[in-house]
This record gives C-alpha cells, sequence and structure tokens, in this order.
C-alpha cells in the first residue's frame, strides 16, 4: 500500500516537473520512484521509507541534475549587427583623435573616436572595438 502511495507521489512530481522545467521535481520524482521500488521489495517502516526518499533525491539532485541542466540548457544568443562587432580588432585608416578618424572594420570603413580623448592613435594602429556609438566606433588601443 505504502509503494502505491510513492507511485502515485513520484507520477504527481513528474508532471509538476513538466510544468516547471528545471529538473528539480523530475528528481525528486525519481527519489520516489525509487523508493516506490525499495517499500514494494522490503518492510522498511514509513521513517525507513523516508531516508531511502531522502538518500535517493539527494544523489540524484546533486550527481544527476546538474548533467542535465548543462545539457538542456540554451546556450547565451549569438550577438548579431552592430553587437557583434564590440571586441573585433579594426585597422586605424585616418588618424584618430576626439573629433575625427575612421577605421576599417570587416571589411567597411567607419567613423571613430578613442575611447579615452586624450589618446590619438595614427594610421595603421590596430585597435580593439569597445563599442559602438550611433555610427561611430569607440576604440582602444589596449597595453
Amino acid at each position: 500500500m505504502v509503494a502505491l502511495l510513492w507511485l502515485v507521489g513520484a507520477v504527481i512530481l513528474a508532471a509538476g516537473e513538466a510544468l516547471s522545467g528545471d529538473f528539480f521535481l523530475l528528481m525528486l520524482a525519481g527519489g520516489a520512484l525509487g523508493t516506490a521500488g525499495v517499500s514494494a521489495l522490503t518492510d522498511f517502516p514509513v521513517w525507513g521509507d523516508a531516508i531511502v526518499f531522502a538518500i535517493l533525491s539527494g544523489a540524484l539532485i546533486l550527481g544527476v541534475r546538474p548533467v542535465l541542466t548543462r545539457r538542456f540548457s540554451t546556450p547565451p544568443p549569438t550577438p548579431t549587427g552592430i553587437a557583434a562587432l564590440t571586441g573585433r580588432s579594426a585597422q586605424v585608416i585616418d588618424a584618430i583623435d576626439q573629433h575625427s578618424g575612421t577605421v576599417r572594420l570587416d571589411g567597411d570603413v567607419w567613423t571613430a573616436r578613442p575611447l579615452d580623448p586624450t589618446e590619438v592613435y595614427t594610421a595603421g594602429t590596430t585597435v580593439t572595438v569597445m563599442k559602438i556609438d550611433g555610427a561611430t566606433a569607440v576604440v582602444w588601443k589596449g597595453p
């Protein structure tokens, strides 16, 4: 009889997992399912079943859940458009100072300004795009 209650609990927890999707309730359902099997095969008292449930659920949460979470988590979105230009290298075409300058970035010519307004980059220097501000690449030479 107790095994049937554990089995019903496992089904309810698995159904709850379908709503949440974070694999926590699924691990508890696995613990309940395992406890239902142990309860059907042994004469443990209810507190013994609770200990079996805690051990099985804890093992699943600590051992299996991280693997499932890594496997089924969504990857970070791939930056596209202007967001994809941040961090790229660019070649200075015309000297860059606080008020003017251009760089070649991914085959296109962009107006540019330095990240630090006091710096000047000469033609031919390789710089890194720190951000895009409107139609201007904010660049930095770095150390």
